[in-house]
């Protein structure tokens, strides 16, 4: 009898190496194709682990799938090219070995959809030629700034007189600056969106030599010579690791160094955990560029969402934001039927609800919800247009203008042990009924570092709050030092509220406890339209990091609140926020403590 000689990668092994399907590490080969072909062995044969030996792996578009997705807050160039694409599994873990995957062109280098069970892990995601830029500023004046480029990191051309960058199959002129200190790596202060390169006319581009450019303008501010500067060019049409239609997925050990878009984006996905996941620099690349935009986008999410010790740092759009989507009536087409808008240009296409979820009405103008609803259908008549129906008449009041939040998708979010390092805009984004829990943080945010907000007017980015703990966090001098968009105090709750009403606010039951905050300037808390909100027991510390600039010249400021508590607070030096602010908030609502002779009461109609 005849012996047959044995396949590895045929057998019934619960791990595979990507090795095994001919994959070698250090080579610049293509790996998608090999990839794909180990995910579908793995589909077949009920494979649980997909490992690779350690080494770099390079990702071409070739050989890519392409699909159309419909990603929250992202630009909707599709299809989208997909690198590495896991999609109705339930059990695999891809474990990167400590590996380098290195990406080429525009592409989502992870793509989780329609599974469960799912880790990635050990790996770090980069790009040879970012999609984004950065320079060295070597002079500056109020008629010129020149710039060193790295001309092969960052290929560029000058075209109609315009900085043109170049890269494998795409070019995108240079739009927008940040400014980071050479020495602290942080956003240097009060440069926020439009502090940094300030110029009073268009701008015109010069080379002078091979990666040195002179932009001729009239200033208004100029960058500091040797400043680093971050040359923001393209759109966020890509993810880094984009989870839709999936529960119980797990990142774990991961440095997210670069990516066309947001960092890891989650939607309509259950029971998520991120533990050790770093949106930072490749600083061996030299590089203070990171990721592209936001870090981490939770959107419509629910179960429990946790991160553990995560860095956060240069990216150019917020660290966190976890949130759901409101969109807009646009006609009332009968009494249980409603066609319905998707108000934002980067949140539109998705399927916002299914038959038997859990649908709050929102009066957009006083952001009370005033009734509920249960899904009977829904249909999708273009990519911003739906038409949703429920199971009961939708009462009378409700009608265009008004707004729907898809309450089944709302999460539970902890945040601990992570460090939220100098970004451009805030820290924290959270808008979530949920129980909310952020303990044990370092936050250095260039502007505010926790910011609580929630609409159906601007971002559409929907989510009253209703359990939120803050506790054991370090706010560092960097906090608040630029303004952006809500950027009210250290810590903001800013909801976009046209009609504000003492009796019904918006946000319930926040605790800002036994925390330690580096102050130099007078904001500390901002918080507009919340029932129930205790400030106590925290170390207020005085730092002159920086030369107070900020509008606001009250440390607490409560607007439209009830039930608030001030107590047990501690100063160490000349703390400049010393008085608390009730603006539309009766007294009676303010309650402290005989030894809370620090902050002094002051009320404004």
């Amino acid at each position: 009898m005849t012996v047959l000689p044995v396949c590895s990668i045929c057998t019934k092994a619960q791990t595979v190496s990507v090795a095994d399907f001919g994959l070698k590490p250090d080579t610049r080969e293509n790996a998608v194709p090999y990839v794909r072909r180990a995910l579908e062995h793995c589909r077949e044969n009920g494979i649980s682990t997909l490992r690779f030996p350690e080494g770099r792996y390079d990702f071409w578009p070739h050989h890519c799938i392409e699909r159309d997705y419909f990603e929250s807050n992202t630009t909707d160039n599709n299809p989208k090219r997909l690198a590495i694409l896991i999609e109705k599994f339930d059990g695999l873990t891809i474990d990167g070995g400590g590996s380098d995957f290195v990406f080429h062109d525009r592409m989502q280098p992870f793509t989780v959809d329609s599974s469960a069970n799912i880790t990635v892990k050990n790996l770090s995601v980069d790009w040879d030629i970012p999609l984004t830029a950065q320079a060295v500023v070597l002079r500056a004046t109020d008629s010129c700034v020149d710039l060193q480029i790295n001309a092969y990191e960052s290929p560029y051309i000058i075209e109609n007189g315009r900085l043109v960058f170049v890269g494998e199959g795409w070019k995108s002129a240079w739009n927008g600056t940040m400014e980071f200190d050479r020495n602290k790596r942080i956003v240097v202060p009060r440069t926020g969106d439009r502090g940094c390169m300030n110029a009073a006319g268009e701008m015109r581009a010069e080379e002078l030599s091979k990666g040195v450019v002179r932009i001729h303008a009239g200033y208004k501010r100029t960058p500091a010579a040797g400043n680093l500067l971050v040359l923001r060019h393209s759109e966020r049409d890509h993810a880094g690791i984009f989870i839709t239609g999936s529960k119980n997925v797990a990142l774990e050990n991961l440095n997210v160094y670069h990516c066309a878009g947001l960092g890891i984006l989650a939607q309509y996905s259950e029971n998520l955990a991120f533990t050790n996941v770093n949106n930072i620099p490749n600083e061996k690349k030299g590089r203070i560029l990171a990721g592209h935009d936001d870090g981490f986008q939770i959107s419509n999410c629910r179960g429990d969402v946790s991160m553990k010790n995560c860095i956060f740092h240069a990216l150019m759009d917020d660290p966190v934001n976890v949130h759901g989507t409101s969109v807009r009536i646009v006609e009332r087409l009968n009494d249980r039927t409603l066609r319905c808008k998707f108000m934002h240009g980067q949140s539109s296409g998705m399927i916002w609800a299914r038959t038997g979820e859990s649908v709050g009405f929102i009066d957009n103008k006083n952001m009370q919800t005033v009734a509920f609803g249960t899904v009977s259908s829904y249909r999708q008549t273009a990519k911003d247009v739906f038409e949703i129906s429920f199971t009961q008449p939708v009462p009378g009041q409700i009608t265009e203008g008004y707004a729907l939040e898809n309450l089944t998708w709302t999460c539970n979010f902890s945040v601990t042990g992570s460090q939220f390092r100098s970004c451009r805009a805030r820290g924290l984004l959270v808008s979530t009924p949920g129980k909310v829990t952020v303990t044990g943080n370092v936050f250095e945010s260039s502007g505010s570092a926790i910011l609580i907000a929630g609409d159906a007017n601007g971002w559409f980015e929907s989510g009253a709050v209703k359990d939120v703990t803050i506790t054991r966090n370090t706010f560092k001098s960097p906090c608040m030092t630029s303004m952006y968009q809500f950027c009210e105090g250290v810590i903001s709750i800013f909801p976009i509220i046209p009609q504000k009403d003492r009796a019904t606010p918006f946000h319930r039951n926040i605790r800002i406890v036994d925390n330690s905050f580096e102050l130099f300037d007078y904001p500390i808390l901002y918080a507009l339209s919340v029932d129930g909100i205790e400030f106590s027991n925290n170390r207020l510390v005085r730092s002159h990091d920086f030369e107070p600039f900020h509008h606001r010249k009250h440390g607490l400021t409560f607007e439209y609140c009830k039930r608030i508590t001030v107590k047990g607070n501690t100063v160490e030096g000349e703390v400049p926020g010393n008085t608390v602010q009730l603006v539309q908030t009766p007294q009676k609502e303010y309650k402290t403590d005989k030894k809370q002779s620090f902050f002094q009461l002051k009320i404004t109609d």
